[in-house]
């Protein structure tokens, strides 16, 4: 057995019904005395508790998703305009993603309060779109120094919605027994991701969960992007950033709907993982666990649903097969990664 691991530096809390006291507590603990509050319109319900109990000396609500390089500008000049000393974001992967591109050439803290099953914050990637393109980095100064999470704040999440961002977990945890780093730690995180996931999504899906629902699955949620930071992004991530930055889809859905399909490519060729995401799935394989959990929870299918065109398919090949990472389980070639595209597209199922 021979690896090396990485583990982020990073301060996580959970605490369920409590974000506003929490994040204040964190946020003090960072030296917080100017906050920019990073948090749209739609966030506001719960951002504004927040942001009574913090010296917030701007808040900004432009938050785009796939982080457009000039909504990143603006809210970097917002940052300096308002000479702030730390940020705080509030919402899905599309503000904490907006707070890391000004981290990322401000230097500033940045604190997550999450409010779907994203992942982003426990993550030191960051991506901003420009011109059609999205375009990934590793830094740690975008890695969130702390994170706090309330299952509270997704209570009102659309289970559709949950749905889609739990899988896009799913998809980290899956990313991660294959990554171009993976190692034997990542695999076990993910494992124990999965299992999470498996249990917290299907209360989601039939009654909003409730908050033990929500915690089992913003705990795998957590375990996937941690895992995930480690391993590196596999080919499902190639895949749908290639694919959310040329046509604008939304990313949860993405994700969710590509997954079955690059882990039927995958799985064949990986048969230490594929046994150890069926064990975590309760099910005889790996696909097949998947299939069941997706037909229970009512899962996205089809990338035409989401706004993708079919003639995008061909476009999208190119820079995909530019972005496989090295040592993915399958050999990935014009061919299979076209019928993988169409099968997405059209939504069938395994």
């Amino acid at each position: 057995m021979r690896f090396t691991h990485t583990t982020l530096p990073q301060r996580v809390v959970f605490a369920p019904r409590d974000a506003p006291r929490a994040v204040a507590r964190e946020a003090g603990r960072l030296g917080a005395r100017r906050v920019l509050l990073i948090a749209s319109r739609r966030a506001a319900a719960a951002a504004d508790p927040i942001a009574a109990e913090l010296p917030v000396v701007r808040r900004h609500e432009e938050v785009v998703m796939h982080v457009p390089a000039e909504v990143a500008d603006r809210a970097r000049a917002a940052a300096a305009d308002a000479r702030a000393d730390i940020l705080v974001t509030v919402g899905g992967g599309s503000a904490t993603g907006l707070g890391k591109a000004v981290a990322l050439t401000t230097g500033l803290p940045l604190l997550a309060v999450p409010t779907t099953y994203a992942g982003s914050e426990a993550t030191n990637v960051w991506g901003l779109t420009e011109g059609g393109t999205k375009t990934t980095g590793v830094d740690d100064a975008v890695l969130p120094r702390a994170v706090v999470h309330d299952a509270a704040l997704l209570t009102s999440l659309p289970t559709a919605l949950a749905v889609a961002s739990g899988l896009n977990a799913l998809a980290h945890c899956v990313d991660s027994m294959w990554g171009p780093r993976a190692d034997p730690i990542d695999r076990a995180l993910a494992t124990e991701g999965i299992r999470a996931l498996a249990a917290g999504l299907p209360a989601l899906a039939r009654n909003g969960g409730g908050l033990e629902g929500i915690e089992q699955t913003l705990y795998g949620a957590h375990l996937a992007a941690v895992s995930f930071a480690s391993a590196g992004s596999g080919l499902h991530h190639r895949i749908c950033h290639v694919l959310g930055g040329m046509f604008d889809l939304p990313h949860a859905q993405t994700h969710a709907v590509v997954l079955p399909h690059v882990l039927a490519l995958n799985a064949p060729h990986a048969p230490e993982a594929e046994g150890r995401i069926a064990a975590a799935l309760g099910a005889p394989t790996a696909v097949a666990g998947l299939a069941a959990l997706r037909a229970q929870i009512g899962a996205p299918h089809a990338l035409r649903e989401h706004g993708m065109p079919e003639e995008g398919i061909a476009r999208a090949v190119a820079p995909i097969l530019a972005a496989v990472p090295e040592g993915n389980p399958a050999p990935v070639t014009e061919e299979n990664l076209t019928a993988l595209l169409y099968a997405a597209w059209r939504g069938e199922r395994g």
